[in-house]
């Protein structure tokens, strides 16, 4: 993956699609859901997977909305899988039992990430550990693909010291451990108060190495400082939406806002050399670290400002009432590992 990276600017490396933004649960922080979508159908979702492969895409990640509500999941997983691209899921875990871990292992899935954002479920969330331990056995027993848990910091989260017994119970189990802060509406980095500071010190302490830990992005996002970096969102990270659209991210919905199935190697160039207006105080992980590989060449432009294609799909909401709400980690917000 780092040799194709770092040989040619002209492709992907990470895209995520959404195959269902329905999700079965409702958090206050998250505007990356509603309650009423139906699935994208399968054939649909084949030939995004297919034009993504096209397009030289390394690694794809589905997400939602919550991906295990479509009924065809290990479908597209496969289909993924059959042009040799990695394969993985973000996912809330209410659906996990052992039969669903053996069929995912089946489809060909690589890694796994699950978001718990609390011990005991409340009104913000609840994605619980007291929920949830039960099917985290059972991935320890079942799965054969990596696994990782998210905790989170910030965006209101009641007791941010669950982070520290969420990424112990992880380290337990013998997966990996990530701790995310919950970022604004847009994407854009919220400074941690004292107590959760000291939990993401905690959380470094536990997790003493990744990828992470390469850059100093972290520790900025911690302090909301911003960041001097060359944002590559449109270019090697791709957000495809479940209209099947490409955003920069999931908090940039609408920019550039053009079908995928349209989406071709000079659109990749252009939004490589443009200068993202966010990226200074930007708290998405996924495009820190899919950017990380070309920190070093190729300086943006200011380019000719792109309007939102469809401003009405920057933020979604339960019955498509739009929402300035704090976002969801979908995106793996992730600053330590």
């Amino acid at each position: 993956m780092i040799v194709k990276g770092l040989s040619s600017t002209d492709h992907p490396v990470q895209a995520q699609i959404i195959p269902m933004r329905r999700c079965n649960l409702a958090c206050a922080y998250c505007n990356e859901y509603d309650d009423f979508s139906s699935p994208v159908p399968r054939e649909e979702m084949f030939r995004r997977v297919d034009h993504l492969a096209g397009l030289g895409t390394t690694i794809i990640v589905i997400s939602g909305g919550e991906p295990l509500l479509h009924p065809e999941i290990d479908d597209i997983i496969g289909r993924i899988r059959r042009h040799g691209m990695i394969a993985g899921m973000i996912t809330n875990g209410y659906l996990l039992n052992q039969e669903r871990i053996l069929r995912l292992n089946r489809a060909g899935l690589e890694h796994l990430q699950i978001s718990i954002d609390n011990v005991m479920p409340d009104e913000i969330s609840k994605k619980s550990l007291k929920v949830l331990d039960q099917r985290l056995q059972w991935l320890a027993e079942y799965a054969e693909f990596h696994v990782n848990i998210n905790s989170v910091i910030g965006g209101g989260i009641s007791n941010p010291s669950d982070a520290l017994v969420v990424g112990r119970r992880a380290r337990q189990l013998g997966f990996t451990s990530t701790v995310g802060i919950i970022h604004d509406g847009d994407g854009q980095l919220k400074p941690l108060k004292p107590e959760e500071m000291a939990v993401y010190q905690g959380m470094k302490a536990l997790n003493r190495s990744s990828y992470s830990r390469l850059n100093k992005f972290q520790e900025n996002i911690a302090l909301g400082k911003p960041n001097q970096w060359r944002c590559r969102s449109g270019s090697r990270y791709l957000y495809i939406c479940e209209d099947g659209l490409v955003h920069w991210c999931s908090q940039q919905r609408g920019i550039p806002g053009i079908p995928l199935l349209e989406y071709t190697v000079d659109h990749i160039r252009r939004e490589f050399l443009l200068e993202k207006h966010c990226a200074p105080n930007c708290t998405i992980s996924c495009a820190h670290q899919t950017s990380y590989m070309d920190f070093w060449r190729a300086p943006q432009q200011k380019l000719p400002a792109l309007r939102k294609s469809h401003p009405e799909l920057f933020q979604i909401a339960p019955s498509g009432v739009t929402t300035a709400a704090s976002s969801d980690v979908r995106e793996e917000e992730v600053v330590s590992r």
